[in-house]
């Protein structure tokens, strides 16, 4: 396939994110605006989006607040036209807004999921509609859908956002052959997610019985931010962010069916805290919550945190070493983990052995205290090459694992 192009020597790029108001989305446009973008911010929640505009402003990037519910595909076609009106062309569209239901199948109404349908899935159409009408006439630009492990591996309780992450990985299919067919320079790309952080969680629709959380071991949007920016850069069918992704995709490919009973028997529990939950509190599945929920959850305060394995607060950053798995020809996975694990580690013998205990160790740990990068098989390509920009890699500090597909 062709070199990705992007128009890089126009600045700043022109960059439509939707779902922009909070979480990863809020996190992509911070991203984003250090690069001196111009963004177009997508989201139902006028509050949350004003707040988003702040952000990318005081980070060096312009900002146009765009309020718009995705699942109108006459509004997205608008808000598109506005952004080129007042920022020029578009150079990179990612679709990411979603919404969701915590319930067993048994209690969910048709309406529902025609709900979560229309935004979650038919959102991801609409926006990539009108990123295509305006990027193939110009044979240039890329499409990011930001996806999920649940794509390939659905979970109980969250039914509704499962199959319409499967959806959406159906239609990136479909969209990608007609591209390659076509010759066309237009690129499309998948970021898996695992777990993350977001304030979704206090603002879903619910009928759990506890408040609800991210099936363990849980990412900062950071993460997924940083994996966004590197799929604007590089031509990847797919990206899995983080080594549970993986896992999850990968397994359920050698034994769905056990996958099946592993997690009725854990992901009930899984996705609950230990909190009760309030029936009568806000959700989004109609209208947005107001207020500015900002990029992370309730979890903010995870970098404080001691490390469970080790009953002990966490080392330095700096104070870690580097360690290199995969083979020669397979994408190469650098791990940065605490001194202190790593000396555990150290000692155990075989890869396999070393990253199945690597990660056992991070899994109990959180998440920010490891970091791991992503390199290419020969060369070892860096996973923020410049691109002829200068883009602050010092910055960036939450973990990540960065598995291509080819």
């Amino acid at each position: 396939m062709a070199a990705l192009k992007l128009d890089t020597k126009k600045k700043p790029m022109v960059v439509v994110i939707t779902g922009a108001s909070a979480g990863v989305g809020r996190a992509t446009a911070q991203a984003f605006a250090e690069l001196g973008s111009s963004i177009g911010l997508v989201a139902r929640g006028r509050d949350g989006l004003e707040a988003a505009r702040r952000d990318v402003e005081a980070r060096g990037g312009r900002g146009l607040v765009l309020p718009v519910d995705v699942s109108d595909a006459a509004a997205v076609e608008s808000a598109a036209t506005t952004l080129e009106q007042t920022f020029g062309p578009i150079d990179v569209w990612i679709n990411n807004a979603m919404l969701s239901v915590f319930s067993p199948v048994k209690e969910m109404s048709a309406e529902e999921y025609r709900r979560v349908t229309e935004v979650t899935y038919l959102g991801y159409v609409h926006g990539s509609l009108s990123a295509l009408r305006r990027m193939l006439p110009r044979d240039r630009g890329i499409i990011i859908q930001v996806g999920s492990a649940l794509a390939y591996r659905g979970i109980p309780l969250q039914s509704a956002y499962c199959a319409a992450k499967h959806a959406i990985q159906g239609f990136c299919d479909s969209l990608r052959c007609e591209l390659i067919h076509d010759g066309s320079n237009v690129r499309l790309t998948m970021v898996q997610m695992p777990a993350m952080n977001t304030p979704q969680f206090g603002w879903v629709k619910s009928r759990l019985p506890r408040k609800g959380q991210p099936v363990p071991p849980i990412f900062q949007p950071e993460v997924a931010a940083r994996a966004i920016v590197w799929a604007a850069f590089h031509d990847r069918r797919e990206i899995d962010v983080g080594w549970p992704t993986v896992k999850a995709i990968v397994g359920n490919k050698f034994a769905p069916g056990w996958l099946d009973h592993y997690l009725a028997r854990t992901c009930y529990e899984a996705q609950m805290t230990d909190e009760p939950e309030d029936p009568t509190r806000p959700n989004n599945l109609w209208e947005p919550v107001p207020g500015d929920h900002g990029a992370r959850g309730l979890r903010r305060s995870l970098a404080t945190l001691e490390l469970a394995a080790l009953g002990r607060p966490a080392p330095p950053v700096d104070r870690t070493r580097w360690r290199r798995t995969g083979g020669a020809g397979r994408g190469t996975v650098l791990t940065k983990v605490p001194e202190s694990i790593a000396r555990r580690v150290a000692a155990l013998a075989g890869a396999g052995k070393l990253i199945q205990n690597v990660q056992a160790m991070i899994a109990k740990s959180p998440p920010p205290l490891t970091q791991t990068l992503f390199t290419k098989g020969p060369g070892r390509e860096p996973l923020f090459p410049s691109q002829g920009r200068a883009i602050p890699t010092q910055r960036w500090s939450s973990p990540l694992l960065l598995q291509r597909h080819v």
